[in-house]
């Protein structure tokens, strides 16, 4: 009981009224203050870091990584043992039930190496290039910009906005916290959303230095 009025008291906390009047900024007045991606984690997926004077990208961490690389080797282990299991088995006969290891193998092998993938896709602020993106195509690299699906010019990027979410299930609770850009359409686009506050303050910090931008934080 203690627990759920617990957990009730988080989530009106979540759903508190931001005043943007703080930041004493139009902008800040006409933009969204709720999540901008729903969901998150409760550890640290992402560390920025300095490539130069001009560019600077987010990482996966080294436990975002190897979270991906666990679930993609259980995937891979259930298929191989499974197939073994079944090549040096005499006179079994197939049964519906035996292509569930399969499935399951599969599954976690392909949830395994999209989150590989997410994790060491480059998350990029490149002043030289005057773009900010995610994923692997570099904008002035291709012919239809629109092909990368998040991407911003630099010099439209207002503000830093950091926000917290409530994530709950029934095994576990946990708040995570987001690393959005505001633009001066007062549009907003997710850049890395996880658990360690601190740490995700001070990444958010060194990108406001290196952007000349303010950081709004409402945590």
């Amino acid at each position: 009981m203690f627990e759920k009025i617990k957990q009730a008291l988080l989530r009106g906390r979540e759903k508190a009224v931001i005043d943007s009047s703080r930041f004493a900024d139009p902008i800040a007045d006409g933009t969204e203050w709720g999540p901008a991606k729903r969901g998150g984690t409760n550890f640290r997926t992402h560390k920025l870091v300095n490539l130069g004077g001009q560019r600077v990208e987010f990482k996966g961490s080294i436990g975002g990584i190897i979270f991906g690389l666990i679930f993609a080797m259980v995937g891979i282990g259930v298929l191989v043992g499974f197939s073994v299991f079944m090549s040096t088995s005499e006179n079994l006969e197939f049964e519906l039930p035996m292509i569930l290891p399969y499935i399951f193998g599969t599954v976690f092998t392909l949830v395994g190496f999209f989150i590989y993938r997410s994790m060491t896709a480059p998350i990029v602020f490149d002043k030289s290039q005057g773009f900010f993106w995610k994923g692997r195509k570099n904008p002035r690299e291709v012919f239809n910009i629109d092909s990368i699906k998040v991407h911003a010019e630099v010099d439209q990027i207002h503000a830093i906005q950091i926000l917290s979410e409530y994530c709950h299930s029934d095994k576990s609770h946990y708040y995570s916290y987001e690393l959005n850009l505001v633009l001066k359409d007062n549009s907003r686009i997710n850049v890395i959303d996880h658990g360690n506050l601190n740490k995700l303050r001070e990444d958010a910090n060194t990108l406001a230095d290196f952007l000349g931008v303010p950081i709004w934080d409402v945590v």
